[in-house]
């Protein structure tokens, strides 16, 4: 059985014990959360919800919250001197272990 759950603004196709990056959520490590379903997949056929599929739900535990590498952005104009900068910038991040899926 497979879940296509709904969180950050994007949506995961998720399994039992699997473990997945999600955009930062608001919870501390071994904290529970759930999330809602969009769609359920089972040997006997896929359940699409309009938008949501009722009674379903994808528990799941943080593993740890954390911060991606380093992206490095340059911008430069030619002919002007000294405008040249470097940015840099880490994408917060949530670990989670997909621990049940109950329709």
């Amino acid at each position: 059985m497979y879940a296509v759950i709904q969180t950050g603004g994007k949506q995961y196709k998720v399994e039992n014990d699997q473990i997945l990056f999600v955009e930062k959520l608001d919870a501390e490590e071994k904290d529970t959360v759930t999330f809602d379903v969009v769609a359920l997949g089972a040997d006997d056929g896929i359940k699409v919800g309009t938008p949501l599929v009722d009674g379903a739900k994808v528990t799941a535990e943080v593993l740890k919250n954390g911060k991606g590498k380093k992206v490095r952005v340059s911008t430069y104009k030619p002919k002007k001197g000294s405008s040249k900068r470097t940015l840099g910038h880490r994408q917060p991040y949530t670990k989670v272990q997909i621990k049940s899926i109950e329709a």
